[in-house]
């Protein structure tokens, strides 16, 4: 269902999560605005932040752990935890909203910016898509405009505090302007493709891309 031959396997969860796709659960219909709500269509606001996974949590050693930033780019870099570490740092704070109905407000994350990827890596002309694989086998597919965007960053930190294993440290995408399964926890590996490639979710009933604000939960197929 991915390419990916560490695919994750079917769970209780996945089940689940497949029959809320195909019942439209929380769909409510509406289009919000983002620059008159700051709250999207079906959401709750949380102060917590909910533990989400595939039920399971790889466990990587910062001596161990790489990052592959290859496909259609003229520079394919290979990084290490030290490599990640001296690139121009950068700091965001969003919100960030999970398809699942919570959001939580005035996050702030350090790392490295995406566009700084671009700017290292050079994507050729026909790289389209990115498609992000994770340590546990999870994959996500993204328009490299999505990609690209100002405030998307590869972050370590949260708060301050090196992000914990449970939220997908030591390095995990974050991509405030769609639904948070899009944000890759545990990345291994960025991906630039010509084509569009649906990911783990993606091909179990989400949509392909997922705007909160439009409230793309679900695929239309």
């Amino acid at each position: 269902m991915t390419d990916d031959p560490d695919t994750p396997a079917e769970t209780k969860l996945t089940r689940t999560k497949q029959a809320w796709a195909r019942d439209g659960k929380f769909l409510t219909g509406r289009v919000a605005r983002p620059e008159s709500e700051r709250l999207p269509p079906g959401q709750h606001r949380v102060k917590d932040w909910p533990v989400l996974d595939l039920g399971l949590q790889p466990e990587i050693a910062l001596s161990n752990w790489t990052l592959d930033i290859d496909g259609l780019v003229d520079r394919p870099l290979h990084w290490r935890w030290d490599d990640l570490m001296a690139q121009e740092p950068a700091t965001e704070v969003s919100d960030i909203h999970c398809v699942t109905t919570w959001s939580r407000y005035d996050n702030r994350w350090d790392g490295v910016a995406t566009r700084t990827i671009l700017d290292l890596a050079r994507s050729k002309p026909e790289a389209g898509f990115v498609v992000l694989h994770s340590y546990d086998g999870y994959t996500t597919n993204l328009t490299l405009a999505d990609f690209a965007s100002e405030d998307a960053i590869l972050a370590h930190s949260w708060e301050g505090q090196p992000i914990t294993g449970e939220h997908g440290g030591p390095l995990r995408l974050v991509l405030p302007k769609l639904y948070f399964w899009k944000s890759a926890k545990w990345l291994k590996r960025i991906e630039f493709t010509p084509e569009n490639r649906p990911g783990f979710w993606e091909v179990r009933g989400y949509h392909d891309r997922g705007d909160p604000w439009r409230e793309e939960r679900y695929s239309d197929d």
